[in-house]
């Protein structure tokens, strides 16, 4: 009997060990990817998956950034709008000279006026303009027969600095006004001139500078003038543009300067050019 005991033992003992080897097999099997298959990789899937919400995040914010060249070319557009003004103006202009004052006991109007000029404007109102201006002032044949001259040449150059004040009446039309400091130099010559040095100085000879005493100088330079006084200006003008951008205009001034009691005072009408 205890033989029979053993032989079952051992048998049981045979099928345990069978049976643990089969499944020690088939776990190793499971485990072990089979030769010609690709692996699976779901894991790896679900990386892009999750990186999706990423793209619309990102194309979201894309107007924010949009919006940022569009306002800096906005902010450069205002920048570089141009003016409704120029910041320099120039001018040129021609015309005749008006008689005044005292000077015009002595000159005779219609002498020939020459102008040039430029501006620097603050805005489309204000500006400051400087002008050279010429003047011819020919003589009266009554004031030569008074200084016992056959001939005369006298001119006057003056220099400007003036506030201007623009102002615009429609598109094409405009008016300005200006005021401000002169300085004058008044010179001239008189031609084979007989008056005796050492005369008695009259009214003509006080204006013409020759007078620093009560009679006229021996030396004989009487009969050149040279004069620098300082005074004022003061006028206007009205202009229209024309379809090339430059503008006519038409202008009058009054000139007055003084020193040491001797004037001169003239008034210029000159049409010209600005642009």
């Amino acid at each position: 009997m205890m033989a029979k005991f053993a032989s079952v033992t051992a048998t049981a003992s045979a099928l345990t060990l069978l049976v643990l080897t089969i499944l020690l097999g088939a776990q190793g099997f499971a485990q072990t990817t089979p030769a010609g298959q690709t692996p699976a990789a779901p894991p790896a899937a679900p990386v892009p998956a999750a990186q999706q919400p990423a793209a619309p995040t990102s194309t979201a914010q894309q107007p924010a950034s949009g919006q940022e060249p569009a306002d800096e070319e906005s902010t450069s557009r205002r920048k570089l709008r141009p003016h409704d003004y120029k910041n320099w103006t120039y001018n040129v202009g021609a015309g005749a000279n008006v008689d005044s004052g005292a000077t015009k006991t002595w000159v005779r109007g219609g002498g020939f006026v020459g102008a040039a000029g430029v501006a620097r404007n603050a805005n489309k109102y204000l500006g400051l303009r400087a002008d050279f201006i010429f003047a011819n002032l020919p003589l009266r044949d009554s004031t030569q027969e008074l200084a016992q001259a056959t001939g005369a040449t006298s001119h006057v150059f003056a220099i400007t600095l003036d506030p201007i004040i623009n102002i615009p009446v429609t598109k094409l039309y405009g008016g300005y006004v200006l005021f401000g400091p002169a300085f004058y130099h008044r010179s001239g010559h008189l031609d084979s001139d007989t008056t005796v040095p050492g005369s008695a100085c009259n009214a003509f000879w006080d204006w013409w500078g020759a007078c620093s005493n009560v009679s006229i100088p021996l030396s004989g330079s009487f009969v050149n003038s040279s004069q620098n006084e300082f005074g004022y200006n003061f006028g206007g003008g009205v202009a229209r543009k024309v379809p090339s951008g430059v503008e006519i205009y038409a202008e009058y001034r009054f000139m007055h300067g003084s020193h040491n009691g001797i004037t001169t005072d003239f008034r210029p009408i000159t049409i010209g050019v600005r642009w």
